[in-house]
């Protein structure tokens, strides 16, 4: 009770101080986040922002563990995805879950950082770093920080052994034929996760083929359970319903901040 009423408090101060909608520097989560790995241990998480293997090209602030935090809601509709994609030898893999609004003001100093291209070569190859905003790559706010926004992909079990990203070791394009980029142990998508490029749209035209189909049976397996598209890229899905559709939260990504 004492953290939820922190969270409230947190509410009431933004609204008072003019950014009605959006909690600043809670240092706990509602009752209604819970940590999806205790709920369901089988789907597995390769959280991207908790390392340096992301368009930012380094850990992003609000993330201190590598969890993945979701609405209860949320929580159950994925549990209902997991079940059927292992009926066929599949497991889900989280990217993201929830997003603090520190991360994301993390992403927008970025992108304003012009001079800042580390990661140039993979994430964004063919967009200029200056049309991120406009383009719709970058905002300054989030669904995932409403809870019920995830970002994840498919992989076969078992689930073939995926090797550390070295900082420092050479970029391949997230559009490369898959035998050439980053090897994450997903059943090909057409591009890497966080592509930020046209070919990442679920419905690109130059995605054809076992990739094509592959993203439609994400697609498919997450609309039958409650969730949204986002077309513009094939990872990225809001539950219908979401429990909390105005408020941007900030407890880090964290097991303190969950009440259990």
């Amino acid at each position: 009770m004492k953290r939820r009423l922190l969270v409230l408090a947190a509410v009431v101060v933004s609204v008072l101080a003019g950014a009605p909608g959006v909690a600043h520097a809670e240092v706990a989560a509602p009752a209604d986040f819970v940590n999806l790995a205790k709920v369901d241990p089988t789907i597995l998480m390769d959280i991207r922002y908790k390392t340096a293997h992301n368009f930012v090209g380094r850990p992003v602030n609000g993330y201190v563990e590598p969890l993945c935090i979701v609405t209860r809601p949320a929580v159950q509709a994925l549990k209902v995805v997991q079940a059927g994609l292992r009926r066929r030898g599949l497991s889900l893999k989280m990217y993201d879950c929830y997003r603090p609004q520190r991360a994301v003001d993390h992403f927008a100093a970025w992108a304003e950082d012009l001079g800042d291209t580390l990661t140039k070569a993979e994430f964004y190859p063919d967009v200029d770093k200056t049309t991120l905003f406009e383009d719709g790559y970058i905002s300054y706010r989030s669904g995932h920080s409403r809870g019920s926004t995830v970002d994840l992909t498919i992989v076969r079990l078992p689930a073939a052994p995926q090797r550390p990203y070295v900082p420092g070791e050479p970029l391949v394009s997230c559009y490369a034929p898959v035998s050439r980029r980053f090897p994450d142990n997903t059943i090909d998508m057409g591009t890497g996760y966080d592509c930020f490029d046209p070919r990442a749209n679920t419905f690109d035209p130059r995605i054809a083929g076992r990739p094509l189909a592959n993203r439609l049976q994400l697609r498919d397996a997450m609309v039958a359970a409650g969730f949204r598209v986002y077309d513009l890229e094939w990872w990225h899905f809001t539950l219908v319903g979401e429990p909390f559709p105005d408020t941007y939260f900030d407890f880090p990504v964290a097991r303190r901040s969950l009440v259990c």
